[in-house]
């Protein structure tokens, strides 16, 4: 081979390391970023993946089970399926910022964590919206008062 050739060998096999390494870093940080949305009646279901996957679970704050410590809290979210049992789940909340405003007894709550082999859920983010703020407009405006008409104003 001569120094020609030799020169475009060096670079095809040298792009074609960095392109591997690129495509497989891509890859892995693409699987580790999946979180899967699960109920909890579907986490109840799944076998032992269930403790390795990142998971997102929805559920309502059960009134009267949110105990706060500082930025962490722990509560636990049921859901209720038309002529099913209810089916709870235990919650750790354990982040760098405390839960969010919304976050109240009976709120709708997306949890994102880990599934623990102790049976809680082991989350490092919340989600929350109160059921009030989210209501159709006409139940809003009933609960509102009503406010007299102002007066037009005599232009002096």
């Amino acid at each position: 081979m001569n120094s020609e050739t030799r020169k475009y060998v060096r670079f095809g096999v040298t792009s074609s390391i960095i392109v591997l390494a690129l495509g497989y870093l891509a890859y892995t940080g693409y699987q580790e970023s999946k979180d899967y949305y699960v109920t909890i009646k579907e986490l109840r279901k799944q076998g032992d993946d269930k403790y390795t996957k990142r998971l997102r679970v929805g559920g309502n704050v059960q009134p009267g089970s949110i105990r706060m410590a500082g930025s962490n809290a722990d509560f636990v979210i049921v859901e209720k399926e038309k002529d099913q049992p209810e089916e709870a789940l235990k919650v750790s909340y354990k982040g760098s910022e405390p839960p969010p405003d919304t976050f109240k007894d009976n709120a709708q709550a997306l949890v994102m964590g880990e599934f623990g082999k102790d049976g809680v859920f082991h989350a490092h983010k919340i989600e929350a919206k109160c059921a009030s703020k989210y209501a159709p407009k006409e139940q809003q405006q009933q609960s509102q008062p009503t406010m007299a008409p102002a007066q037009p104003s005599k232009g002096y």
